[in-house]
């Protein structure tokens, strides 16, 4: 007599709540969210026993936990249109633990095998999110961990801080460097440390509009035991 087991999920949502007002990005604007048709409006329409509610949203695209594809850095790079879908889910994942780390380096990634994965680099800066601590001194990636992810093969590199650069000059080059080579992006993440160290799949999936390279994502993990 055999038993079968079934095999259980479990996901963690890895995005920040989008609201009205959210500063995401010190100097881009807030999302305005309010109703196009507000529920009593409906009624007009509808009658009394019939309401519905039609939300309108002014937003850039960089707001919230966003992704970016190569086309954010690159005029003849792909924009969201032109990810396929292998991509963005189901992707094989590992977590780097860099807690409390400015200056994350490729030390930090050698010890792993991140051929064809998503790379979540954990530095806990979330704890910030929605202050202004957030936009200081936050933990970034070097120009040489971006090389060392993009010849080891990773697919996609997310981070819980406010930019996977160092924001403190004007250049970009991990943004630079990881697009340029059709590695995409995941910032401003959130709950990294409930997740284990590899054994999991990432899923952050854009919606698909042309002539655009970033746009919001609910990103999440599915951990399966």
């Amino acid at each position: 007599m055999t038993t079968s087991h079934k095999k259980c999920s479990q996901m963690i949502d890895l995005s920040h709540t989008i609201f009205d007002g959210l500063i995401t990005y010190k100097g881009l604007p807030a999302p305005i969210m309010c109703d196009y048709l507000s529920r009593e409006k409906s009624k007009e329409i509808y009658g009394e026993d019939y309401q519905v509610q039609i939300g309108k949203i002014e937003m850039i695209a960089n707001t919230g936990t966003y992704l970016d594809s190569p086309f954010h850095f690159a005029e003849n790079g792909k924009d969201l249109s032109d990810l396929s879908l292998e991509l963005l889910a189901n992707l094989p994942a590992v977590l780097v633990d860099v807690k409390d780390q400015i200056e994350i380096g490729p030390e930090s990634f050698q010890h792993l095998d991140v051929k064809g994965k998503a790379v979540l680099v954990y530095t806990n800066w979330s704890q910030h999110w929605n202050t202004e601590q957030y936009f200081e001194n936050h933990a970034f990636i070097t120009k040489q961990a971006a090389i060392w992810l993009v010849d080891n093969g990773a697919k996609l590199v997310g981070i819980d801080t406010h930019n996977i650069d160092d924001t403190r000059g004007k250049l970009r080059p991990v943004h630079k460097h990881l697009l340029g080579n059709d590695v995409l992006i995941c910032e401003h993440m959130t709950n990294l440390e409930q997740l284990p160290k590899d054994g999991f799949r990432f899923f952050a999936v854009p919606p698909k509009i042309t002539g655009v390279g970033t746009f919001p994502v609910r990103a999440f993990a599915q951990i399966v035991d």
